[in-house]
């Protein structure tokens, strides 16, 4: 078999600065400056290390040179040979090799390590201060019996989250891990030692923060509980990257090992979307005795940057169901979002098994809110775009207020696999945008006009704006109609900036599927591109059909989509929990 192995710059200078710090890497030929640039190209692409295994005996075509890759026992050899490769318990060297053949920078190996150890250490940890006649009245009353197994599930994840130091409570959109973590927050104020606690929620970017947020206060006013706790019960909720508190100029946080973070209690959500580095640099800054629960959707999308974390403690946990992280697991199936029979919930959950066929019959089916359509030829893609994007955005072009727009403009969201092309997110926002001006919706004589929705792409701690932050230019009434960027506050309420200040951003008629994880729209128009690409899983359908609560139409071609059907999203790892 070949490898198309595509260097990037990054991994070609890394490589030879590797060789450069070892006077035996000019002696083990051209193979060993491929392998340390395989193993840097290898965290770009997801994996927190390279799989030797994976590897041997293939031909890799680089550079316009072709390599013959030894069998794995000859490449472990040739990499210990070097004196920039280290071993678990050795000197400290920039890679690390396994006794599994797996070939670490060691900046992820130690971030793997110490996830690993310390999750394992709060698992196998369990409360001995929990008052047992208090938790079985708070569950009679939070969780009352019900005839369905499914729905006790979430009783089961509140015992779990309240006995031990670690609970992961996953499900998909619709399973009630937040409505779950709420009362288990009720169950652990009713407590005596639950009302010395502090707690801290977060989630990985700024629009999940802010869903949540509203969620906690939907949801802790309808628990049957004391005025006492329900108010005591925190809902603010912040990015994890200010939780622990990031230092200007600095790419470290505030928080860390030598200075924990201050919480006996800490919550996240969306898992999924936190990458290895933030996952271990957050689990190693809690005190040694912190309760951690980690909420999130093993089935969607892993982080952009490295590693599958939720994904790996969820394998391992369903791999050993009796071993702590097992006992630490729980996931919740009854879904309270869609009626038996929704067209959303069967599509997603036969894309999630993979079942390619099935996935095509259901979305020919007839059900009311699901809708299949061929993908358009590019000449064709505008002129079928017409009614779908006037039907999808024209109600909050006419909102009186900001707060409506803002409103209004999440009922809708055309999603895309991809960012460049005629079906990416450049394409697709271009050819919205002159839609909506022919129909005489939008005036974009300048990038600044009204009406145009802003998706902001970089944290800004300065302005409160973060990576996901959704926001609509719109005239502010309070400064004589001027065109502002208002943005939805944490109190329920707006706030607005001046365009000249926003930070980097960009239209978000259309977003990438990437982006939209966090979000949830009551209608979904999925585009896929004509032609496959290794982007294109069936993490990424889910993740994007799971996005919408009423409806989702998707535009493809029968062989693209099967083909993403059918490819399963797999990261490389060694985690040993």
């Amino acid at each position: 078999m070949t490898i198309e192995y595509q260097e990037r710059a990054i991994d070609r200078h890394f490589a030879a600065f590797i060789c450069r710090q070892s006077p035996v890497a000019g002696t083990l030929g051209d193979l060993f400056p491929l392998l340390v640039s395989l193993a840097s190209s290898a965290v770009g692409k997801g994996h927190i290390c390279l799989n030797l295994a994976d590897i041997e005996g293939q031909t890799v075509m680089a550079d316009n040179r072709t390599f013959l890759l030894s069998r794995f026992d000859v490449l472990v050899e040739l990499l210990k040979r070097s004196t920039v490769v280290s071993f678990p318990g050795g000197p400290l060297r920039p890679l690390v090799l396994d006794a599994s053949g797996r070939l670490y920078l060691y900046r992820y190996w130690r971030y793997e390590q110490e996830l690993g150890r310390i999750l394992l250490q709060k698992a196998g940890t369990a409360f001995n201060n929990i008052d047992e006649a208090v938790l079985r009245d708070g569950l009679a009353r939070l969780f009352p019996e019900s005839a369905d197994s499914k729905s006790d599930r979430q009783k089961d994840a509140a015992v779990v989250g309240m006995h031990r130091q670690f609970c992961v409570i996953s499900g998909g959109p619709g399973t009630g891990k937040t409505s779950t973590v709420v009362r288990i927050l009720a169950l652990l104020l009713e407590q005596d030692i639950g009302r010395k606690q502090r707690i801290a929620m977060a989630a990985p970017t700024g629009k999940a923060a802010a869903r949540l947020k509203t969620s906690i206060n939907n949801i802790k006013h309808t628990l049957d509980c004391s005025d006492e706790v329900r108010s005591a019960i925190p809902d603010d909720v912040v990015t994890i990257h200010r939780l622990l508190g990031t230092l200007s100029g600095s790419t470290r946080f505030r928080y860390s090992a030598r200075n924990p973070l201050p919480y006996d209690t800490v919550i996240i959500d969306e898992a999924s979307m936190v990458a290895l580095p933030l996952m271990s640099l957050l689990v190693t800054a809690l005190k040694p005795a912190a309760r951690l629960i980690l909420l999130g959707d093993r089935d969607q999308l892993a982080s952009v940057e490295a590693g599958s974390v939720l994904g790996d403690i969820c394998k391992a946990g369903a791999e050993s169901p009796h071993s702590p992280l097992g006992s630490s697991l729980v996931m919740l199936e009854k879904n309270y979002r869609f009626q038996p029979g929704s067209g959303i919930a069967d599509v997603s959950r036969a894309v999630n098994g993979g079942f390619e066929k099935e996935s095509l019959e259901l979305l020919k089916s007839s059900a009311d809110d699901i809708i299949w359509q061929k993908l358009p030829a590019r000449e064709e893609l505008q002129n079928s775009l017409i009614n779908k994007v006037v039907e999808g955005y024209q109600s909050y072009l006419h909102a009186a207020s900001a707060s409506e727009a803002l409103e209004l403009f999440d009922r809708f969201r055309v999603l895309c696999a991809l960012r460049e092309g005629p079906y990416g997110v450049s394409g697709l926002n271009h050819t919205v945008e002159s839609i909506l001006a022919r129909k005489g919706l939008i005036r974009p004589a300048s990038p600044f006009y009204r009406g145009r929705p802003v998706l902001i792409t970089v944290n800004n701690y300065a302005m409160r704006l973060f990576n996901g932050d959704t926001g609509i230019l719109f005239p502010d009434p309070e400064q004589g109609g001027v065109l502002r960027v208002f943005f939805a506050a944490p109190d329920g309420g707006v706030r607005s900036i001046a365009p000249e200040r926003l930070p980097l951003h960009e239209t978000a008629f259309a977003i990438t599927i990437h982006k939209s994880q966090g979000s949830e729209f009551d209608r979904v128009l999925m585009i896929l591109p004509p032609a496959d690409s290794e982007i294109l899983t069936r993490e990424l359908l889910y993740t994007g059909i799971t996005r919408a609560k009423k409806s989702v139409e998707i535009w493809a071609n029968e062989d693209v989509f099967c083909s993403a059907v059918r490819k399963k999203t797999t990261r490389n790892s060694g985690f040993n929990f």
